[in-house]
């Protein structure tokens, strides 16, 4: 018995990230159902995804992928805006700690020196009150045995959301947001740039590009929590 665990549950109860039905007390974040039938990409052991055949025309990277299948009314979709909208960094942190596994055990991502989350704009994190790939992030790093640095990769200009607009507005509106203010932080890394949904690319290239331009020493691979099945789903 935990009193104040029990006293919790009745004003916080202990939900399935994904479907939203009460969890037992066995489980920490996902119900049986859901942990079954999650839509995993499988991209974590594969160099030759579409995620990394799209990107790396784009610029270098050494590796990319993304975790699961994202899809407008499914299930990565609820647990996504829970995250992100509705204060539930827990949990990112704890998909981020799934990730990190399937990267770990897939071996692509083994040289990893550190994981850099995808920074938000101060005013769009104060209202947050945190960054959502921060604790991705972290969550990932905790497996991968790795350190995080959310410091030293900035967003130093407000945009409005990349759920907005159309494609060529979406590049756009990200052209030249991000900034490296301790580059020495990153010289000679192999960096693992951290996002939670992949649509576009726009803004986790954009980032990507000023890393490059700041420190070109750095080698850069990508991993986003999910990415949109109708962007990626039929890229060969």
């Amino acid at each position: 018995m935990n009193p104040l665990k029990d006293i919790m549950g009745l004003f916080l109860p202990r939900v399935c990230a994904m479907c939203g039905k009460p969890l037992p007390e066995s489980l920490e974040f996902l119900c049986t159902n859901c942990r079954w039938e999650m839509p995993l990409t499988g991209f974590g052991s594969r160099f030759d995804n579409p995620v990394i055949a799209r990107l790396h025309g784009m610029l270098p990277l050494v590796n990319a992928s993304s975790y699961l299948w994202f899809a407008d009314g499914g299930n990565v979709r609820s647990m996504i805006h829970a995250f992100k909208y509705r204060g539930n960094w827990r949990y990112a942190y704890e998909a981020g700690k799934w990730y990190g596994s399937e990267l770990k055990k897939g071996g692509l991502y083994k040289d990893v020196d550190v994981v850099v989350p995808v920074p938000l704009h101060f005013k769009r994190r104060l209202r947050r009150g945190y960054n959502q790939a921060e604790y991705i992030a972290r969550g990932m790093a905790s497996v991968m045995d790795v350190r995080v640095d959310s410091r030293s990769v900035v967003r130093c200009r407000y945009n409005r959301s990349q759920t907005e607009g159309s494609k060529n507005e979406r590049w756009k509106n990200v052209e030249g947001i991000f900034g490296v203010r301790h580059p020495e932080n990153l010289a000679g890394m192999h960096i693992l740039l951290v996002d939670d949904v992949l649509t576009t690319g726009a803004t986790i290239i954009s980032c990507a590009r000023a890393i490059l331009d700041a420190v070109p020493d750095c080698r850069i691979s990508i991993a986003t929590l999910a990415v949109s099945r109708a962007e990626f789903g039929d890229f060969k």
